[in-house]
């Protein structure tokens, strides 16, 4: 079980993108924060049930998919580091280049 949770910039940055364009889209943001809240819900999940999650094609790294939206995590000492969050329905190869 991990105990912390640590975003990286990367993450907090792709989790505002999100957001902002569900904001922006809907003309609300009723959505954007239902959406937030599930993706802190899951993390917290992973935190306690770590074996939930799939191993990526990258080294080290695990990811859980959330409705659209892949999150992607290293595992370390007890601490969740959140690497990125990308929209499946995006480029295959701007994932490839967020997670080198």
């Amino acid at each position: 079980m991990a105990k912390k949770i640590v975003w990286s910039a990367k993450a907090q940055e792709d989790r505002k993108k999100i957001l902002e364009y569900w904001i922006n889209r809907n003309k609300s943001n009723t959505y954007s924060i239902k959406l937030n809240s599930l993706f802190v819900d899951i993390i917290i999940i992973l935190a306690e049930y770590l074996s939930i999650s799939k191993l990526s094609d990258f080294e080290n790294i695990r990811f859980k998919v959330v409705k659209d939206y892949n999150i992607f995590y290293a595992l370390a000492t007890g601490t969740i580091y959140i690497v990125a969050l990308c929209d499946t329905r995006q480029d295959p190869e701007k994932l490839q280049t967020n997670l080198k």
